[in-house]
């Protein structure tokens, strides 16, 4: 395994056309109904260039070709975000594109969905290895059951719930109901976001996005992109099957998206880029770091930008906090009834550590905020605050060797120790 950067080589347009023709040519779309998913704008990705690429092969040959933002529960975009996304003007949505319609996910609305069936509690015990036992409801949205081909175009990065993101995860959680989202990510969390962030493979929440999928009563192919760190250019494009594709993506990813240090770091400064709104998404920032953070240690969030803990589960999070697995678990009684998403984010966030109702809480890191959220605020929601102003990033350059590390555009590249280190009380 590479360290990040090492040999890569970029995919020029034209050698991603070529790919994109063969690969398309091979899943025989020719009359068929076809609906696209996209990522929204908090992946990186060459999102224009495949929007166009994908009209200019398929729309002259399928019956339709249509777009759904694979939301997940994230805000849905407006019409001009939409257009950043798809790299596509007013006038050309009335000239080029004007048989193509882009779809938000609504995932709020109960008539969104499309039930698929379910899944049995004993299956759910097998694919979790026992950590949870009970029945899953398999919902989608509906409009893949208005087209022949669901075709899932969306890169892979290391991600806290599943291991690797891409492939079926752009159905579930991405087009999914909430059944589905709140169990696979509370089944991450009960794993920790440190033990399966990068974690290749069929990790148990594959296993179980993978099981959802086969239920899916629509075909479904994959584009899977690997963009190269710091760029939003590809490193590897792969069509296929969704699992297929994405086994394929995930090993290169694997090689590029992991950046290995040889030491922990007392201090880290994770500067959140402007793609990700609020914290539900800069969270990131604290997942992909949290393995070279020392016990003890800080990771603070910076993002001036950023105001709101969540715009779509603010509410919730107000409510529970942020805390480690085991506060969750131990007192269930009191947080059965929440999303299992919001207990997920919620733990990811607040990172490893222990609860004992005589001792308390002790996370293993410390985790601040640098936003343009108040200090109360944070205090209230069991998180540490830090005034943003008084704060240069340049101040926290090329300080490794003091055990400080400035992370300019955090949330994609997972860092690791090349030898791990974790408190036996903090697992």
């Amino acid at each position: 395994m590479n360290d990040y950067g090492s040999n890569l080589e970029l995919l020029s347009e034209n050698q991603i056309e070529d790919i994109l023709k063969v690969g398309l040519a091979a899943q025989h779309l020719a009359g068929k109904r076809v609906l696209v998913l996209l990522p929204d704008g908090t992946r990186t990705a060459p999102i224009p260039l495949m929007f166009r690429l994908l009209h200019r092969h398929l729309a002259g040959q399928v019956a339709a070709l249509d777009f759904l933002i694979a939301l997940g529960t994230h805000t849905a975009m407006t019409p001009e975000h939409i257009n950043h996304l798809v790299g596509v003007s007013d006038e050309e949505w009335n000239t080029t594109f004007k048989n193509t319609q882009v779809f938000n996910h609504l995932w709020e609305l109960e008539e969104t969905f499309f039930y698929c069936g379910t899944i049995s509690a004993d299956e759910v015990g097998d694919i979790s290895g026992g950590m949870l036992h009970q029945p899953v409801e398999v919902r989608i949205n509906k409009l893949v059951t208005q087209y022949d081909r669901v075709l899932i175009c969306g890169p892979v990065f290391p991600h806290e719930v599943v291991g690797f993101s891409g492939g079926n995860k752009y159905l579930f959680p991405g087009i999914s109901g909430p059944e589905v989202i709140n169990l696979s990510h509370w089944l991450g969390a009960l794993i920790t976001s440190y033990s399966i962030i990068g974690t290749s493979g069929l990790t148990p929440v594959r296993r179980l996005i993978n099981r959802a999928a086969s239920m899916v009563p629509v075909g479904k192919s994959c584009i899977a992109m690997v963009v190269a760190p710091g760029t939003n250019r590809l490193a590897g494009l792969y069509v296929g099957t969704p699992e297929a594709a994405w086994e394929q993506a995930s090993a290169l990813s694997d090689q590029i998206h992991i950046k290995y240090m040889d030491k922990p770091f007392r201090q880290v400064l994770s500067v959140m880029p402007a793609m990700y709104d609020d914290i539900w998404t800069a969270a990131k920032g604290m997942y992909k770091l949290e393995p070279v953070i020392a016990d003890g240690g800080e990771v603070i969030i910076y993002a001036p930008h950023i105001t709101e803990f969540s715009y779509t589960h603010g509410e919730t999070l107000a409510k529970i906090g942020y805390h480690v697995r085991d506060y969750f678990t131990k007192q269930w009684d009191k947080f059965k009834d929440y999303p299992g998403g919001v207990l997920a984010h919620s733990t990811h966030l607040k990172g490893m550590g222990t609860y004992d109702p005589v001792d308390g809480e002790h996370p293993r890191i410390n985790v601040t905020l640098a936003t343009g959220i108040s200090e109360e605020r944070c205090r209230a929601h069991n998180l540490g605050y830090r005034d943003p102003a008084t704060i240069d990033p340049a101040d926290f350059a090329n300080r490794e060797d003091e055990g400080i590390l400035l992370v300019p555009k955090a949330g994609e590249m997972l860092y690791r120790l090349r030898v791990p280190v974790l408190s036996g009380a903090a697992r």
